[in-house]
């Protein structure tokens, strides 16, 4: 497994060091020049950002993150093949490296796990952002050293920002550490996670409805909680859609 991720490292480490060079322009109106990403050494794409620390289960989700970096940003998009939108990118590398089964959208993922404040943060924590008008609608993954990959919005593509960047300062909402290795919290691979406990839900929240899973509880104001399918779920939103990001 190391020598696999020390092969693949090596592979990108060149390539990385120049896409990493670019100025992050997802917000052109608000981020200055200063704020732009420095070039990165050439060397180990997982060094340059997580500590030596980091083990084998996260280290491989960063590696997998990273190499998709330059897909396009595609709304709704699910698939490298055909473009991943923030949720759609963040849901396809814990299930392809964790096999963790995360909800589709960003709102979703933000009821998962346990939340954390930023001095906490780790490499592979889940990091939240408003940038749609609406709290926990962008979501990215901590790589360490102050920065983090997501998919940003059309016309872009996967790629590494900063988290001082102004932009992003000003529309943080929160971080939450859904799985980790054997080293801290954990989540159940190759299962569903349901939405965390410390997080209330009412009946406006977004539910995972995707067919065939299952949600393991909702909760609606002044009610009490109970066990439900994926039908169910989506009948108790009362025609809600789920919006996706």
């Amino acid at each position: 497994m190391k020598l696999h991720r020390r092969i693949l490292a090596l592979a990108l480490a060149g390539w990385l060091a120049c896409v990493t060079a670019a100025p992050d322009k997802t917000a052109p109106d608000k981020v200055t020049k200063d704020d732009n990403t420095a070039a990165e050494p050439a060397g180990d794409p997982i060094g340059n950002y997580a500590s030596s620390a980091t083990d084998d289960a996260v280290g491989d989700m960063l590696l997998q993150a990273i190499s998709l970096m330059g897909v396009a940003y595609r709304f709704g998009g699910s698939n490298p093949s055909t473009g991943l939108d923030c949720s759609g990118f963040i849901q396809y590398v814990f299930k392809k490296s964790l096999k963790v089964n995360l909800p589709r959208t960003a709102a979703g993922m933000a009821k998962v796990g346990r939340s954390i404040n930023r001095a906490e943060l780790m490499p592979g924590d889940l990091v939240f952002f408003n940038t749609r008008g609406f709290s926990y609608s962008h979501v990215g993954i901590y790589l360490g050293n102050g920065k983090f990959i997501h998919s940003p919005r059309t016309g872009k593509s996967i790629e590494v920002a900063q988290l001082n960047q102004s932009y992003w300062v000003a529309h943080y909402n929160g971080a939450r550490r859904v799985a980790r290795g054997s080293g801290g919290d954990s989540a159940a691979s190759g299962t569903d996670v349901a939405a965390a406990a410390d997080v209330p839900a009412d009946s406006s929240s977004t539910l995972d409805t995707t067919p065939g899973k299952r949600v393991k509880s909702v909760c609606v104001k002044g009610k009490k909680c109970r066990t439900v399918g994926a039908k169910a779920a989506g009948a108790k939103k009362s025609g809600k859609k789920t919006r996706r990001h």
